[in-house]
């Protein structure tokens, strides 16, 4: 993930993987059938514990900073890694179907963990408005991780607390919270 997170993936080479492993080219093929099955198990896995961390950090029935903290903290998580998440968020957009394939699997998840933390702050919500707005704070989350991860120009004009605050305010904006 380290090569895949540095130089673009079509630059990447078994033969580049293998001498970042100690391995011969052969003894990665022996394991893994191409480059792209050791990038998408590497985003599988990565997929995986994000969705995990998620799971675990959702808020209680009633907590209205349920949802800004959740987005804050998976900002933080992708933060601390960093290497997995540019490639996941920023390095393979768009590369094949199989990554496109995980990428909407686990946005689907996240849409529903999301839609579940807007409903636990707000109470009952119809299940499309729930949707909508979990289809809404994943936006936010991804494009704001691809935007940390590039440190791009609002990231750096902001630096990264203003920044996170400017996300978690985002946040409540969309799941219809009153800013605490």
């Amino acid at each position: 993930m380290g090569l895949f997170s540095s130089f673009p993936v079509e630059d990447v080479t078994v033969l580049d993987i293998a001498n970042a492993v100690d391995m011969t080219p052969a003894a990665v093929y022996y394991h893994f059938a191409s480059k792209e099955q050791i990038l998408l198990e590497g985003m599988e896995a990565f997929a995986e514990k994000m969705l995990a961390e998620m799971r675990g950090h959702l808020s209680a029935k009633g907590d209205k900073e349920g949802v800004r903290s959740l987005v804050a903290h998976m900002l933080t998580w992708v933060q601390r890694h960093r290497t997995a998440a540019t490639v996941y968020f920023v390095g393979s957009v768009g590369l094949n179907l199989l990554v496109e394939a995980l990428r909407r699997e686990t946005r689907l998840e996240m849409v529903a963990l999301l839609g579940e933390a807007t409903k636990a702050a707000r109470g009952k919500l119809m299940p499309a408005e729930v949707g909508v707005i979990g289809v809404a704070l994943v936006s936010v989350l991804e494009t704001a991780a691809a935007s940390a991860l590039n440190q791009d120009v609002a990231y750096r004009s902001m630096g990264s607390r203003r920044f996170v605050d400017e996300v978690k305010r985002l946040a409540d904006r969309v799941a219809g919270i009153d800013p605490a």
